[in-house]
């Protein structure tokens, strides 16, 4: 199966690089529009028969030219939704942000029992995105698309793709409405064939995985 994952549409708290993962959350700034309205051309090569999306708003505004372009019918999961950010909730200071993220990629390294603080741990979240993705392969689609977040997109990837590391994973944010590309499926695993339109390669020494050159982030 090809599974194409999409971080949302800029939000305001994008902006404001706020740690905002509450629902229902906030809907696209302009750009956020005008970037979803792009999704349509820019994935017009991938012959996507599923559409899924998380609970929050900013991924039904992100995918809805998607879907009318497709005549798709988004299916809506929780399961989907990012990261969430318990007790530093709307944070954004240095250390919050740190706390999040290291967090978030020590869970992808196996520390799974680690807990966000006044949030989920590892199994949790790893535990509801996989049991989507489960769903979408379960489908039979060819080719499945999912709108989700960030962190949660990165996460996942570096927890289960085959050929990206966690520290790579870390070190590469993902841009608004930017696309990562996988094959394979839950049984067999997963393998990145492109990163924001950059290909992914199992490298050798996987020091040397991918393209580099893109600062932490967060959603």
């Amino acid at each position: 199966m090809r599974l194409i994952l999409i971080r949302h549409g800029q939000t305001p708290s994008n902006v404001a690089h706020l740690l905002d993962t509450g629902r229902p959350g906030p809907g696209l700034t302009e750009l956020g529009l005008e970037q979803a309205a792009a999704l349509p051309e820019a994935l017009a090569d991938e012959n996507i028969e599923v559409l899924f999306v998380s609970t929050l708003v900013r991924t039904h505004l992100t995918a809805a030219p998607l879907a009318a372009a497709r005549g798709l019918e988004p299916v809506v999961r929780d399961g989907l939704r990012e990261v969430v950010a318990g007790d530093l909730e709307m944070l954004s200071d240095h250390e919050s942000v740190t706390t999040y993220l290291t967090t978030v990629f020590g869970w992808s390294a196996g520390r799974t029992a680690l807990r966000m603080p006044g949030g989920e741990d590892g199994t949790e979240f790893l535990g509801r995105y996989d049991a989507v993705i489960d769903e979408a392969a379960a489908t039979g689609a060819g080719t499945v698309a999912v709108v989700s977040h960030g962190a949660a997109i990165r996460a996942w990837v570096a927890a289960r793709a085959v050929n990206v590391e966690v520290e790579w994973a870390a070190e590469h944010a993902l841009s608004n409405t930017g696309i990562v590309t996988l094959e394979g499926s839950p049984a067999d695993g997963w393998k990145v064939v492109t990163w924001e339109g950059q290909a992914v390669d199992l490298p050798e020494d996987p020091a040397d995985s991918g393209p580099t050159g893109q600062p932490l982030d967060e959603d």
